[in-house]
C-alpha cells in the first residue's frame, strides 16, 4: 500500500484525477443529506452524484432545479464545489497550507504545478498561486456587489437575499460552473445590462486562464511582452466571441423563441451573452432548446473549442484550435515551418495539438453513440449538444437532461468528470514523457487526402 502512494506522489498528475473523485463523493454525501434539500426525505444517490460532479467539474447541467430543490445548505454545497473545482483540488490544498503557516514543499508544488499549467517553472508555482487567488476573489467579489445593489435597487430582492444572490452567481460566472438561483437561468433578465454583463465579464476573465492572466499582471499591457500564447488566447477569445455573437444575431434573429421574442434594439445583448457563456459557463439568457438546429450545430463547435487552457473552461482550448489552424495555412501555402506571431511552433506542440483534438473528438462521438442507443426517442441534434455541453462542461442543455434514463445521466457524469480532468491529465502526461531517441526510423510516405 506504501509502495502505491510513493507511486502515486512520483507522478502528480496521477494525484489530480484521485482528488477530484474524492471531492465529488464528498458532495454526493453531502447533498444526500435530508438538510440539503427542501422537500420531505433525502436526495436520491443519482441525482446528488450528478449535481456533485456538475458542480466539482465546473458544468451547470442538473437533474433537479437548483432554487426549489435545494435548501440554502444544499445551495451552499454547490457553491463550495464550484469554487473548489474552479480553483482546483491541489490547488487549494496549497492554498490552505500557505494560509495555515506551511512552506510549499517540492511536492505540493509539483501538484500544483499540475492543475496550473506545465509552463510554469517550479519556482514560481507560489506568486503564481497567490495571484490566481487574488485575481479569483477579486473578481469574483467585484461582480457580487454590482448584482447584489442590481437585485436590491431594481428588483427589490432585500438587502440579504440580494447578497446571496450576488455572490452565487459571481462565484459560478468566474468558475464558468453555469449553476444559477432563477429556474430558467437568465432568461428574466435577458435585456439588463447590470446582469448580463458582469456574468459575462466573469465569464471571459475566468475563461482566459491563470497563466493568461499571471501574465497581464506581471508583464503589464503591453503587447510586444505578451508570449505567444498570451497572444493566441488573447486573439481567439476575441474571435470567437465576436464571430460567435454575428453568427446568432443571423441565425436567431428572427426566432420568436429565441432572439425574435424582443425588440430589435434588445436583441443584441441576448446574442452576445449567449455567445460569451456558450464556450464556457453554460449560463442562458434565450431558450436553448427553441434555438434553429443549424444554431445548435455552431454551439457544438464553439464548446468544443472552449476557453484558454489552464482555466476552467473546458474543450480542446482556444490555442489548440488556432494551433492546428496555423497547420492546416501553413500546409496550403507549403510553408516548411508553422509559424504563429513570428515564431515558429515546435513539432512537440503541433503533435499534442493534434492528440488532444483527436482524442477529444471520439470520446465525443462514442458518448454521443452511446446515449443515441439509450435515448432511441431523441433527436440526435439535442444528443450531440448535450454530450458537447458535459465534455467541455459548458452546461448549457436543450431541456432534456432531467428526462434522460439512468444510464444516459450516469454516461453524462462519466463525460463530466473527463472533461474536467481530461485536459489536464492528457496533456500533463504528454509533456511528462517527452524523451530523446537515439536513433530515427526510416522515413515513410502513405498517400494522405
Amino acid at each position: 500500500m506504501r509502495t502505491v502512494i510513493r507511486g502515486f506522489a512520483r507522478r502528480p498528475v496521477r494525484i489530480v484525477p484521485v482528488g477530484f473523485a474524492a471531492a465529488i463523493l464528498v458532495a454526493s454525501a453531502l447533498l444526500m443529506l435530508p438538510i440539503a434539500s427542501r422537500g420531505p426525505g433525502g436526495t436520491r444517490f443519482l441525482d446528488a452524484v450528478f449535481t456533485a460532479t456538475s458542480s466539482v467539474a465546473v458544468t451547470g447541467l442538473i437533474t433537479v432545479d437548483t432554487p426549489t430543490y435545494w435548501s440554502g445548505f444544499g445551495q451552499a454545497v454547490i457553491l463550495a464545489c464550484m469554487q473548489l473545482g474552479g480553483l482546483g483540488i491541489m490547488t487549494t490544498a496549497a492554498l490552505l497550507g500557505l494560509l495555515a503557516g506551511r512552506r510549499l514543499g517540492l511536492r505540493s508544488r509539483l501538484m500544483t504545478r499540475a492543475e496550473l499549467h506545465q509552463g510554469i517553472g517550479i519556482g514560481e508555482v507560489k506568486t503564481v498561486l497567490l495571484k490566481a487567488v487574488t485575481v479569483t476573489f477579486i473578481t469574483e467579489l467585484a461582480i457580487a456587489v454590482v448584482l447584489a445593489l442590481r437585485f436590491d435597487l431594481a428588483y427589490g430582492l432585500g438587502r440579504g437575499e440580494s447578497a446571496w444572490m450576488g455572490i452565487f452567481h459571481g462565484v459560478s460566472s468566474f468558475n464558468n460552473a453555469g449553476f444559477a438561483l432563477f429556474s430558467d437561468s437568465i432568461m428574466s433578465y435577458a435585456t439588463d445590462p447590470w446582469i448580463s454583463l458582469p456574468l459575462c465579464a466573469g465569464t471571459i476573465i475566468g475563461g482566459l486562464g491563470m497563466p493568461v492572466l499571471f501574465e497581464l499582471t506581471r508583464r503589464g499591457w503591453g503587447r510586444g511582452r505578451w508570449s505567444i500564447h498570451t497572444k493566441m488566447t488573447l486573439l481567439g477569445t476575441v474571435v470567437l466571441l465576436l464571430g460567435g455573437w454575428f453568427v446568432l444575431l443571423g441565425f436567431e434573429w428572427s426566432n420568436p423563441g429565441t432572439l425574435g421574442q424582443f425588440p430589435w434594439p434588445d436583441r443584441f445583448l441576448p446574442a452576445f451573452f449567449q455567445s460569451a457563456v456558450l464556450r464556457t459557463s453554460g449560463f442562458n439568457s434565450i431558450d436553448v432548446g427553441a434555438m434553429h438546429d443549424h444554431s445548435l450545430l455552431v454551439s457544438i463547435v464553439l464548446m468544443f473549442i472552449g476557453g484558454g487552457a489552464a482555466s476552467t473552461a473546458g474543450g480542446i482550448k482556444v490555442t489548440t484550435f488556432f494551433v492546428l489552424l496555423w497547420v492546416i495555412w501553413a500546409e496550403v501555402r507549403s510553408e516548411p515551418d508553422v509559424s504563429a506571431f513570428q515564431r515558429r511552433l515546435g513539432m512537440p506542440v503541433i503533435r499534442e495539438a493534434l492528440s488532444v483534438a483527436l482524442v477529444y473528438a471520439a470520446l465525443n462521438a462514442a458518448a454521443v453513440i452511446l446515449m443515441q442507443i439509450f435515448e432511441p426517442h431523441i433527436p440526435l441534434t439535442p444528443i450531440m449538444f448535450e454530450v458537447a455541453s458535459a465534455a467541455a462542461t459548458v452546461g448549457q442543455s436543450t431541456g432534456i437532461t432531467a428526462s434522460l434514463s439512468d444510464p444516459s445521466k450516469w454516461l453524462l457524469i462519466a463525460v463530466m468528470y473527463g472533461g474536467r480532468i481530461g485536459p489536464v491529465l492528457f496533456t500533463t502526461s504528454l509533456a511528462m514523457r517527452t524523451r530523446k531517441r537515439l536513433y530515427r526510423h526510416p522515413e515513410g510516405r502513405p498517400l494522405v487526402g
